[in-house]
């Protein structure tokens, strides 16, 4: 691979596949954008918008929406941004390619309790790895605003190579070599984010937000160095950046569940309405089940996940977070 040649593609085309193909078309010659759908094909390519899921955005026309397999496992470096339980069968269907794999979803595999890259690596085992994750919001990176996010690689040797193709005007990445950080900071902070969004929908105050938000870091910090993360990771951009950004708005898709639990809405009802994926349901007992095996205490994350599983009503599980032994803030 060299810059003149190398080839960007993107598997998964929602919202953040969309955005992310848009960016990094930005000086290339063409960006192959890999879709399920045969409808988003005909929008992207023939009216050059993706309007089932990043409506009112015009792509570029080096974008190239496709269903071929082939065609997309000849690219030299592949974003994944599949939801993350579709991880592994979409590793899995992808023919024998040789491309850099940059995962871009956020979560841990239901069944195996697996961080993302560890099965990327048992699907894949010879192909280099990366992983981008940071507070981003699709609909602002398609539209060019200022980014900055974590590129998470193994070596410096990686980075040099592909981050002169990633970074662009308005998208600048951050080297970590740290993967683990930065694939816990994405998942624990999707979880928490159903948490504000609850805080919110439930009317519990801006003080009670910054409460969460500083507790749930706190609980990121004990789990994810608990695995091996470093801490100082997670306060960076793709660990305590993202926590600020998604527990902030309803543009992120797992507070506005959240802000539907607050308001009385049920799980069940919340997740059958949605076209797009908020991986912080699916994370949540996944995370929960993890933390109880390790003995590592998240009780914001016990409290999401009463809530999503209907155990619990939102005045319930506050009156039990408050009432809590007090202890040392940095417990």
């Amino acid at each position: 691979m060299t810059l003149a040649t190398a080839y960007i593609g993107v598997i998964g085309a929602g919202a953040w596949g969309t955005a992310l193909a848009q960016i990094l078309s930005e000086g290339q010659e063409e960006l192959l954008l890999w879709t399920r759908e045969p409808e988003v094909v005909d929008q992207i390519n023939n009216r050059r918008e993706n309007q089932s899921f990043l409506p009112g955005q015009r792509l570029r026309d080096n974008i190239r929406a496709t269903q071929d397999w082939d065609l997309i496992a000849a690219c030299d470096i592949l974003l994944l941004v599949t939801p993350a339980q579709h991880l592994r069968a979409t590793l899995e269907r992808l023919p024998d390619s040789a491309a850099t794999l940059i995962l871009c979803c956020k979560g841990i595999e239901a069944d195996s309790q697996m961080l993302l890259s560890d099965v990327a690596k048992e699907v894949r085992p010879d192909n280099p790895l990366a992983i981008l994750s940071g507070p981003t919001f699709a609909h602002e990176v398609a539209q060019g605003l200022p980014t900055a996010l974590t590129l998470a690689c193994e070596s410096r040797a990686l980075w040099d190579q592909i981050n002169p193709l990633i970074a662009k005007t308005s998208f600048r990445p951050y080297f970590s070599d740290d993967v683990i950080g930065a694939e816990i900071g994405g998942a624990v902070k999707n979880v928490l984010a159903i948490g504000c969004g609850v805080v919110d929908g439930a009317g519990l105050g801006q003080n009670a937000r910054a409460s969460l938000i500083s507790r749930g870091f706190a609980e990121m910090l004990r789990y994810g160095t608990a695995r091996g993360a470093r801490a100082e990771t997670l306060a960076g951009l793709c660990g305590l950046g993202d926590l600020v950004l998604t527990c902030s708005s309803t543009s992120s898709r797992n507070f506005s569940l959240g802000k539907g639990l607050g308001q009385g809405q049920s799980a069940h009802t919340l997740l059958s309405d949605r076209t797009t994926v908020a991986e912080g349901a699916s994370t949540a007992p996944v995370l929960q089940k993890d933390a109880k095996a390790r003995n590592i205490d998240m009780p914001i994350v016990d409290a999401v996940c009463a809530l999503l599983a209907g155990r619990a009503d939102v005045q319930s599980v506050v009156s039990q977070l408050m009432k809590r032994p007090l202890v040392s803030e940095q417990r």
